[in-house]
C-alpha cells in the first residue's frame, strides 16, 4: 500500500428511510454530510453512487440531478450489495492518487414503488439455461449446510436477529426499532426453511453519503481533531453462479475471505480478534451474519453461533457486531447499505453514535456480500489517533 492511500478521510455518511410513492429524500443526506464535513457542495471535485437497480436510476445522473451539481464528474457505480461501499471505494483512490481534493461517495435505492414482494428479480437477469433462484433459497441451502456440519439450529439463527433488533431499538435512524424475542423469530412466516420472515432484512428504500478529503485539508475542518482515517477499501469478486459451481461449500463464502485478508493487510492488521473494535457486517438473513464473522476471521468458523450466543458479537461484548442493528433494523437499499455502514463505522470512532456507543475502538470495519456471495467489499477505517 503506498502511504497516500491511507490518507482519506471519510465524514458524517448518513441513512435515510423512504416510503412507498415519495421521492426517497436522498439529497437531504448528501446536504447532511457536507453541513457535518464542513464543506460547500461546490467543493466537490468528483461524484460516485451506487446503485443497483435501473429503476433507482441509471448513470452518474442520478447523483448530479438529484444534488444539482451539474458538469461534476459523476460515476454510476452496480456491483450488487456491494455498490455503496465500492463507491466509497473509488472515491478513496480518487483522493489517494491526488485526482480529488474532496470526493463525494453515496448510494440509494428505491425499491418500494415496485409492488414486489422481496427483491425484485426480474430486471436482474439469471442463468441463460438453468435459471435463478431466490436469496432466501440460496442463504438457506448455507443455514442447512451449517446446522448439519456444525450442529447449528434454529435458535442460534434467532439469536443474531434478536441481538441485532436489540440494537436498533435505540438508534434513531433504523427503520425498524422493535425488539424481538427468540419464540417470535421461530414463529414467524417460513421464506425458505430454516429461514423465516425475521431471518431476513427487510426490503427498504433508503440513501447515505460520505465525504472524503485529504488530511491536509480536514485538518482546517470541523471534525480536524476526531476524523477517521481510510485504512483500507478492498473488493473480491468470485464467480456470480456459486449453486452451480461444484466445490463451494455453503460453510461461507470464498469471496469474503480473500477481501478480508486483503483488508488487514492493506491495513497493517495482523491479529482482527483483537485489534477490530466493531463491525458492521452484511446481515442479509441471520445465517450470513454468522457466516460473515467467521470468515472475516473474528472467530473460528464452527464457533459463530457459539460467539453471539455468549455475548461476544453485542454492542459491549468482545467484538461488538452491528451494533446499529445492521441490515435487520435498518432494512437494505442496496446501493445505500455500504455507504450507511460507513457512517456508522465513523460515528462510532468518533465516539458520537447515534445509537449504542462501543468502547475504546481503534479500529472499525465494514462488510458487504453481493449476489449470491460474488462481490464482497470490506473496508477498514481507523480512529483519528491510528493516523500517522
Amino acid at each position: 500500500m503506498t502511504e497516500p492511500r491511507s490518507r482519506a478521510w471519510a465524514a458524517r455518511p448518513s441513512a435515510s428511510t423512504g416510503r412507498p410513492g415519495r421521492p426517497t429524500c436522498w439529497p437531504t443526506r448528501a446536504s447532511e454530510a457536507f453541513a457535518d464535513a464542513g464543506v460547500e457542495p461546490s467543493d466537490v471535485d468528483a461524484i460516485w453512487v451506487g446503485s443497483l437497480y435501473p429503476f433507482t436510476g441509471l448513470s452518474g445522473g442520478m447523483a448530479v440531478d438529484a444534488l444539482k451539481l451539474f458538469g461534476k464528474p459523476a460515476t454510476h457505480v452496480e456491483n450488487f450489495c456491494a455498490s455503496g461501499l465500492d463507491a466509497f471505494r473509488n472515491a478513496c483512490y480518487a483522493v489517494a492518487a491526488g485526482i480529488c481534493d474532496v470526493a463525494l461517495a453515496c448510494g440509494v435505492e428505491k425499491i418500494l414503488d415496485q409492488s414486489a414482494s422481496g427483491l425484485p428479480l426480474d430486471v436482474l437477469g439469471a442463468h441463460p439455461v438453468m435459471g435463478s433462484v431466490s436469496a432466501p433459497a440460496v442463504f438457506a441451502l448455507a443455514a442447512t449446510r451449517a446446522m448439519d456440519e456444525w450442529g447449528w439450529t434454529r435458535e442460534d439463527l434467532a439469536a443474531v436477529a434478536v441481538k441485532n433488533h436489540d440494537n436498533g431499538a435505540d438508534h434513531p435512524k433504523a427503520h425498524f426499532r422493535r425488539q424481538v424475542s427468540v419464540d417470535q423469530v421461530l414463529g414467524s412466516p417460513c421464506l425458505a426453511w430454516p429461514l423465516g420472515r425475521l431471518d431476513a432484512c427487510g426490503v427498504s428504500d433508503g440513501a447515505a453519503a460520505a465525504v472524503i478529503t485529504r488530511p491536509d485539508l480536514a485538518r482546517d475542518l470541523p471534525h480536524k481533531d476526531d476524523f477517521p482515517w481510510v485504512k483500507a477499501v478492498q473488493l473480491s469478486v468470485h464467480t456470480g453462479w456459486p449453486v452451480y459451481k461444484s466445490d463451494f461449500d455453503y460453510l461461507g463464502f470464498p469471496a469474503t475471505r480473500q477481501a478480508a485478508r486483503q483488508a488487514y493487510e492493506e491495513a497493517g492488521i495482523t491479529d482482527p480478534r483483537s485489534e477490530i473494535g466493531l463491525a458492521e457486517v452484511h446481515d442479509c438473513f441471520t445465517i450470513t451474519e454468522l457466516l460473515n464473522i467467521g470468515d472475516l476471521g473474528l472467530c473460528d468458523q464452527p464457533e459463530a453461533a457459539a460467539f453471539v450466543n455468549d455475548g461476544r458479537a453485542n454492542f459491549d461484548g468482545e467484538i461488538p457486531i452491528n451494533a446499529s442493528g445492521g441490515l435487520k433494523s435498518f432494512g437494505h437499499p442496496i446501493g445505500a447499505t455500504g455507504c450507511r455502514m460507513i457512517y456508522e463505522v465513523t460515528r462510532q470512532l468518533q465516539e458520537r453514535a447515534d445509537g449504542r456507543q462501543v468502547k475504546d475502538a481503534s479500529f472499525g470495519l465494514a462488510h458487504n456480500l453481493g449476489g449470491q456471495g460474488s462481490a464482497v467489499a470490506v473496508t477498514i477505517l481507523g480512529a483519528n489517533d491510528t493516523g500517522p
